[in-house]
């Protein structure tokens, strides 16, 4: 028996969850044809496998034809759902992980050109900024229809084998219902806060018709909009009341904010540099206000938090839904005593992000996650052991060092600087950013925990990594940044680089050229626009920053937008000359015809690196691959055997940013699905 909070089973009606660890509603946007196919299937069954005690599928599975998915989610409407769902719920169950799904109806949360092309429904004309579809206003018959549509789907999940449902209610139809900002109707289903809260109960009456009263249901919902006009946190609270009443609810699951703008969604889901467990003692007040079971997630990304959410009587079951995209063997780590090689999630949000610009979710840190039938989370070890020596200590140095020794290979790193980190420790310079470095962090103590050999200010050049004798050479050097992008006055400008590093002083009046449309220009900017500077950011994009990701942008725009920065889209720089002290930078068009001067003090460029990839040549003749990689091994998890060079004496790659620009997961991947095979 133990002791911790955590571990304490939990009743919730007649099902015993084993803990107090879930993992919340989400679309990881894995569905294949709209079902959790095979990779959705493994997503869940290895959090499931790990420990964790209750899984919630499919964050906004769609009930209705005209409830059509904005990134990919499930299809709850369809019947052959339920042969993939049952899959699925067999799996976790078979490791004692209970399984449920939300269900939804998106209402104008979506596009009227999505899938069938049929209007966007919402009890007012409202549009939603996000989505920005115009809704068509609900009629009777759609509202019974839809009511409908909810009990149809309820009881595909209960054929299916799982535990429970949550009805989704926070930007979505149901609360679009219950808030004065989205309901214009007139009738039993709008104007007072109990006509408003008519087409949820009569959902939850026609589920329990059509599921009975043993089925758990819950709902997750917004208990405060934190919007003028819109839902107050007294009306949450009486909402919360009457869902506790009502004889139909089994549990409650609590947010606190709006999700139709990208901050508001951002409040509601904080990302790096943002309070951590911001809504939790709100979620606790609705707790002690209802005395119901009460369960909740929001940027709870430590067990620490977790712990305390549940030890202080908070929440009766506490999701840590990012953190465990991170690290899926929490649960696990924490019953062996290794809570302190847990993976942490560093909120970057790489994952959530980007299910709309990637189409599916991925985590920064751990590019294992969403690719279960692909890459492993745990290292085989390998049958022989060989001696690999990594040049480069960024993140993809690491996580080569990593993986070559879980499988056992003795490993040498060189790093030309004094510490870890390359271009993380770039970005950690900006405070909001500095849960970065806990990518760095974590690499290095597992590797140190496994023996790696690191040699720090070690600039190594051809003959110093040859002196090491190695069987693998992994060159991951990085890049260097590249500003010579003028038709003239490229010796005028500075890179992003020399702003965050301090090697170039911020200017008064600066212009930030920006044609990469990552961090790196906002960073700058946020940093020079702290001075006091004025700041432009110019940038050929029709859309600035393309490269970051929405809710990842917000607490940037908030920085920039309180400092008055300025953005310029659809023009380029083209040349930059002097004018006595200061600079004159000529602006053009890709559009033609057109130019545009600024007078300024500083420009910087920001327009990516560049490899760094001198030793890599170098090491090149003496290679038994001459570098080369075979793409199809690679992809297919396959070791590389290419040998092009039978008189050479290693075999040699590069990973990341020392063989093109690109961003810190692409870097961490290459690393391992190259690693894991040697």
């Amino acid at each position: 028996m133990t002791t911790d909070p955590l571990f304490q089973p939990y009743q919730l009606k007649h099902l015993t969850l084993k803990n107090r660890l879930m993992i919340t509603s989400h679309e990881p946007a894995y569905p294949e044809d709209g079902m959790p196919k095979d990779r959705y299937r493994a997503y869940h069954v290895e959090r499931a496998r790990a420990g964790v005690a209750l899984t919630m599928t499919a964050g906004s599975a769609s009930v209705a034809r005209d409830s059509p998915p904005v990134f990919n989610n499930i299809l709850a409407w369809k019947d052959e759902v339920v042969g993939w769902m049952r899959r699925l719920s067999d799996e976790c169950h078979d490791h004692g992980c209970a399984v449920m799904i939300q269900l939804t109806h998106l209402g104008r949360r979506t596009r009227w050109d999505k899938a069938d092309w049929l209007p966007v429904v919402s009890p007012g004309h409202e549009r939603e900024p996000s989505h920005r579809a115009f809704p068509k206003k609900a009629e009777d018959w759609d509202i019974a229809r839809i009511i409908e549509d909810y009990a149809d789907a309820a009881e595909r999940m209960q054929a299916a084998g799982l535990d429970g449902i949550e009805l989704q209610a926070y930007g979505h139809l149901m609360d679009q219902f219950w808030s004065p900002l989205t309901n214009d109707l007139d009738g039993p289903y709008g104007g007072s806060l109990e006509n408003r809260l008519r087409f949820t109960f009569d959902t939850l009456r026609a589920i329990r018709d059509r599921c009975g009263p043993d089925f758990i249901v819950g709902v997750r919902y917004t208990g405060d909009e934190d919007l003028p006009g819109g839902l107050t946190k007294a009306d949450g609270m009486e909402i919360s009341r009457r869902l506790r009443d009502c004889g139909m609810v089994d549990f409650l699951n609590v947010i606190k904010g709006h999700i139709d703008t990208d901050a508001g969604l951002t409040d509601v889901i904080p990302v790096q540099g943002m309070r951590s467990a911001p809504h939790l003692d709100f979620a606790g007040g609705v707790r002690a206000a209802t005395q119901f079971p009460t369960f909740h997630a929001a940027k709870i990304q430590d067990v620490a938090t977790a712990r305390h959410a549940i030890a202080s009587g908070k929440l009766d079951m506490v999701g840590m839904t990012r953190a465990h995209m991170a690290d899926p063997h929490i649960v696990a780590k924490i019953q062996r005593g290794e809570e302190d090689r847990i993976r942490p999630c560093v909120g970057a949000n790489y994952c959530l992000d980007r299910i709309y610009q990637g189409g599916m979710a991925l985590c920064l840190h751990n590019p294992a996650t969403g690719r279960e039938l692909e890459q492993p989370h745990v290292t085989p070890r390998a049958d022989k052991p060989r001696r690999v020596v990594i040049v480069g200590a960024g993140p993809a140095g690491l996580e080569a060092a990593r993986v070559c020794a879980g499988r056992g290979h003795d490993v040498v790193v060189h790093e030309a600087a004094n510490d870890p980190g390359g271009q993380v420790r770039l970005t950690a310079q900006t405070p909001r950013r500095a849960e970065m470095m806990q990518l760095i962090q974590w690499r290095m103590a597992e590797c140190e925990r496994m023996g790696v050999t690191f040699r720090f200010n070690s600039f190594a050049d051809a003959d110093v990594v040859l002196a090491d004798a190695p069987d693998v050479v992994i060159v991951a050097t990085g890049g260097l940044p590249h500003t010579e992008v003028l038709t003239e006055g490229d010796d005028l400008v500075v890179s992003a680089w020399d702003i965050l590093s301090g090697d170039a002083k911020p200017g008064e009046n600066v212009l930030i050229y920006d044609d990469a449309g990552d961090y790196a220009a906002l960073q700058a900017a946020e940093k020079i626009a702290e001075t006091g500077a004025k700041v432009e950011i110019v940038t050929r994009d029709r859309t600035f920053a393309p490269e970051v990701m929405a809710m990842s942008l917000t607490p940037s725009l908030r920085e920039l937008q309180k400092r008055d920065v300025t953005f310029t889209v659809t023009w380029t720089l083209d040349a930059v000359a002097r004018d006595g002290n200061r600079l004159v930078a000529l602006l053009g068009s890709d559009y033609g015809g057109v130019s545009r001067d600024r007078h300024v003090d500083q420009v910087v460029v920001n327009h990516g690196t560049r490899p760094l990839d001198d030793l890599y040549f170098d090491l090149r003749p003496g290679s038994t691959n001459l570098g080369e990689v075979d793409y199809e091994a690679l992809v297919e998890g396959r070791p590389q055997a290419v040998t092009r060079n039978p008189d050479g004496g290693y075999a040699l790659f590069r990973i990341g940013d020392a063989v093109a620009a690109r961003n810190t997961h692409a870097a961490i991947y290459d690393a391992l699905r190259l690693c894991k095979v040697i």
